[in-house]
């Protein structure tokens, strides 16, 4: 399954790249439980994380976490901790909500890590979505298991 690059477009086909994730986690214990998102406004990066919580979690109702920071969706098989970075700003920040906790009781959607390049586990899996100039519903997905570098 990984790497993996889809162009989508459409909101439900996003979507169903992200519940093709799933599946795969699912199905192959070996892939790390966490997810880090990389993208700009709108891309559609809570489209993807609801078609991957469908999956896994399937009574949950997703929306984005701007102002929470984090959304648990605890009606599956396991419990998805889908947080939104884009307001935190140092280590600190994370403390405070207890980030470092959630990895170990279930799976992390983290949208826009690349706030947080210093908070991700050492295995991890990237996914970046992107625009593309000909068609405003168009997206480049790709999909990798990544290393932390620093």
């Amino acid at each position: 399954m990984l790497p993996k690059t889809v162009i989508t477009h459409a909101p439900d086909e996003t979507e169903a790249v992200g519940k093709s994730l799933a599946a795969a986690m699912t199905d192959d214990g070996t892939l790390p439980p966490f997810v880090a998102f990389y993208g700009d406004l709108g891309v559609g990066k809570t489209a993807f994380i609801r078609g991957f919580v469908s999956v896994i979690s399937p009574s949950s109702a997703v929306r984005s976490p701007t102002f929470a920071l984090v959304n648990e969706y605890r009606g599956g098989k396991r419990p998805i901790f889908h947080f939104d970075m884009y307001r935190i700003e140092d280590e600190d920040d994370l403390y405070s909500i207890g980030f470092d906790d959630y990895p170990d009781h279930g799976i992390c959607l983290v949208e826009w890590s690349e706030k947080i390049p210093f908070a991700l586990p050492d295995d991890y899996i990237r996914v970046l979505i992107e625009k593309t100039p000909s068609d405003e519903n168009e997206r480049i997905i790709t999909i990798e298991r990544a290393k932390r570098l620093c």
